[in-house]
């Protein structure tokens, strides 16, 4: 195997791996702090990444070069994606917290729904790809034979910076030691003066942020959206968070990079068509979920996040 084309696989491995990586941190938070799965994830995500690409064109509109349209794309999608986030946990998931958990199941299956209709109906042509302006420098680097677009490090940087952030937050922090108390014991939690209600809403902001950071990577990363890229980018993130240990932050990492690895293994060492890549992937993950039902990283309910 030529290096250049091995070490293109490598960059695929690594930047596929750090999207599901971080759609999967976002569905152990939810479960994490208030023991539901926000089913509406992946729908939030692709609001994130049609918001990012929103974004930019109000910011090409005014008038902005450089630096500008990063911004746009950035500021929109974090304000989108944590409005929305704020509004699911708030109004959606808080007051079904007794309820049966079928009940939160359909409720957010139904949200992202709307919130995928809404993008189809909604956003012009959004029943077709959108294009996705590259708006990170793009040179092309060679090194040892070897080549790379800049774009691709940044975006890879940007997920690295993401998940190590979330970790400092959930544990070097106030809010990060009020939501692993909250998780721990809820009751005690609200004994001790914590804000039960502002960090169930904090959390749901965070995921939701999260996403957006995922949605931006792959437009990026594929230049372009589409109102049901979420479907699968939060199938995947679940399955990721499930196999990696579900409420374990770490766990949502390793399973992230591991469905990735499937995926490419799949691609490269396997006499299947590329197209059956992610049913060999998913075929592996119910295996290790048969054998480690608990997750990878089994969760200890001490260090829960």
């Amino acid at each position: 195997m030529e290096i250049s084309f091995a070490f293109q696989h490598l960059v695929n491995f690594l930047m596929l791996g750090l999207i599901y990586s971080i759609v999967a941190v976002g569905f152990s938070l939810y479960f994490g702090v208030v023991d539901v799965v926000q089913f509406a994830h992946g729908d939030v995500v692709a609001l994130g990444g049609y918001a990012g690409l929103a974004g930019i064109l109000l910011a090409v509109a005014a008038g902005a070069t450089g630096v500008g349209p990063v911004v746009g794309m950035i500021v929109l999608a974090l304000l989108a994606t944590g409005a929305a986030g704020a509004l699911i946990g708030r109004y959606l998931v808080m007051p079904l917290r007794q309820a049966s958990p079928i009940n939160v199941l359909l409720i957010t299956l139904m949200t992202g729904t709307a919130i995928r209709e809404a993008l189809r109906l909604f956003v012009p042509g959004g029943s077709n790809p959108s294009p996705f302006p590259m708006v990170l420098p793009d040179q092309l680097m060679t090194f040892a034979g070897v080549s790379m677009r800049v774009s691709s490090l940044i975006i890879m940087a940007a997920g690295v910076l993401a998940i190590f952030g979330t970790h400092f937050l959930l544990s070097r922090t106030r809010l990060g030691l009020a939501v692993r108390g909250v998780a721990q014991d809820e009751e005690t939690a609200r004994f001790m003066g914590i804000d039960f209600k502002r960090v169930v809403i904090l959390t749901f902001v965070l995921g939701a942020c999260l996403g957006a950071l995922a949605g931006i990577m792959s437009g990026l990363y594929y230049r372009q959206v589409m109102f049901n890229m979420g479907l699968m980018l939060g199938v995947i993130g679940f399955c990721a968070a499930v196999v990696g240990g579900l409420g374990s932050l770490m766990g949502a990492v390793v399973g992230g990079f591991l469905f990735s690895g499937l995926q490419i293994f799949a691609t490269v060492a396997l006499p299947i068509p590329s197209a059956y890549k992610d049913v060999f992937a998913f075929t592996m993950m119910i295996c290790i979920i048969a054998v480690r039902p608990t997750g990878l990283l089994r969760e200890r309910f001490e260090e829960r996040v």
